[in-house]
């Protein structure tokens, strides 16, 4: 059986060998070298010696600021979450340990490096009251210099995001705003105990275009249980409809030894071609509807930064997924925070106890780190070339690292041919360029090029690539 997927400018066939052969588990590659080769030695000391470093860089930031906390369990959630009904106890616990996390960071930082980007990820920011999030925004704020033109972005749970919420965000100045959205269909709703009409998101997508936020994306996934080709249709059908100007597709990560809560979903989910076909769906249902591919799971509208960037050559791949904010050392603060310097990666503690015990003991809750040798550099370049824009140009990328691509790759080449044979490369000489369905099995091309990978310890590490 072969799988044909319609996209406006060409038809792409895919065979279930081909399937078959790259749906495999792969490192999604938010960093390189990816997070299971980091070291539990890389410490307090070592951080703030890395940002002293990075100083006299003079690089531009992106903030980060995790706020777990979420009034129930979305039982596909792979994020780090804390389910408290509580919402003024959960407050005194943790927004008191991350401003003095905030003000110990920010102390570090050479005040004339601006924020272009400052992100409020989770769980649900809007867990918290519009005061609690104004005061700290406001708190941040006078600790560090935003570029007038900074992107300033939240996460939205349409299910316990007010009008009042609205109001707050758009005083800040935030001027990206991302909802989940998930799916639509009642029954997939239930199932995975997320239950929001689109009657309740379009009303909150109405309240945003009231207030003049005009850059909304809308996070859906496949692979779901209960989803169908039929019923994911319907939900594309819909989010068209409201015409947000990003959408990230995201494959559902099944990873239940990960996350216990998953194991519920064992058995009930969409695998191998079916799963491949709720993708294809989305993938021609959004290119046809206008939508540029920018990659991976990553949609836009033509106008949008994320292509503009992508043409300029300035698009960059981060624990946030893809962003327009490329040269910018990203710090993030509060728990499972992960900041990404021009050459190392620290991540902070996961335990909410953990963290308030190190905050409170005077202490950076750095759980682990690592610091990029020169090959590591070399290629997280190679597998961001690939991810961003989906080929390497090898003469320009051994005129910018001065070495000869061929030779410095040599062990990697023949490993190609398999894949170009497959028709996920093209046949061009002077360069790694995928196809289309090349691009739709990126994270595969990329692994080529990871030097850590086969050194992974025996069992799954990372979620597959269908």
């Amino acid at each position: 059986m072969t799988v044909m997927i319609n996209l406006p400018d060409e038809t792409v066939s895919v065979s279930d060998i081909v399937l078959q052969r790259y749906d495999v588990n792969a490192p999604r590659y938010t960093s390189y070298p990816t997070s299971p080769h980091w070291d539990d030695a890389f410490d307090e000391a070592d951080y703030r010696r890395v940002i002293e470093q990075s100083n006299p860089s003079g690089r531009p930031l992106s903030l980060y600021m995790h706020l777990p906390f979420c009034e129930q369990m979305c039982l596909f959630c792979g994020c780090n979450v804390i389910v408290r009904h509580n919402h003024e106890a959960a407050a005194a616990d943790y927004l008191p340990p991350l401003k003095r996390e905030i003000e110990v960071v920010t102390s570090m930082i050479d005040k004339s490096r601006q924020v272009v980007q400052f992100h409020w990820g989770g769980g649900t920011p809007t867990y918290f009251s519009p005061d609690q999030l104004t005061d700290l925004f406001t708190y941040t704020r006078d600790r560090v210099t935003f570029a007038d033109d900074a992107e300033i972005g939240v996460e939205l749970d349409p299910r316990v995001t007010t009008s009042e919420h609205l109001d707050a965000l758009k005083a800040l100045g935030f001027n990206r705003l991302s909802l989940g959205v998930q799916d639509f269909d009642p029954d997939v709703q239930r199932t995975i105990n997320r239950v929001q009409p689109y009657e309740q998101v379009a009303a909150l997508v109405q309240a945003c275009r009231q207030r003049g936020f005009s850059s909304l994306n809308f996070d859906l996934i496949y692979g779901l249980p209960g989803q169908t080709p039929q019923t994911f249709g319907q939900t594309l059908a819909q989010v068209l409809t409201l015409r947000p100007e990003r959408i990230a597709l995201f494959s559902y990560g099944h990873v239940p030894w990960v996350k216990r809560q998953q194991q519920v979903l064992d058995g009930l989910i969409p695998l191998g071609a079916d799963k491949f076909a709720l993708f294809c769906l989305g993938l021609q249902t959004l290119t046809a509807a206008g939508y540029t591919y920018v990659g991976m799971d990553h949609f836009a509208l033509p106008d949008d930064e994320l292509c503009l960037a992508q043409r300029d050559g300035t698009l960059h791949r981060n624990f946030q997924g893809y962003t327009t904010k490329s040269g910018a050392d990203l710090l993030a603060v509060g728990i499972t925070g992960i900041s990404e310097l021009a050459r190392a990666y620290v991540q902070n503690v996961r335990g909410l106890g953990d963290y308030r015990a190190a905050i409170g003991d005077g202490h950076l809750p750095v759980l682990r780190g690592v610091e990029l040798s020169d090959e590591d550099v070399i290629r997280r370049d190679a597998i961001s070339q690939l991810l961003c824009y989906g080929s390497i140009n090898k003469a320009e990328f051994g005129s910018r690292w001065g070495i000869d691509f061929d030779e410095h790759f040599a062990h990697e080449l023949p490993r190609l041919q398999p894949l170009r044979q497959d028709g996920l490369l093209d046949t061009r000489d002077d360069a790694v360029s995928a196809t289309t369905m090349g691009r739709i099995f990126i994270r595969v091309i990329a692994a080529v090029f990871d030097q850590y990978l086969q050194q992974t310890e025996e069992g799954p590490k990372h979620s597959r690539t269908v």
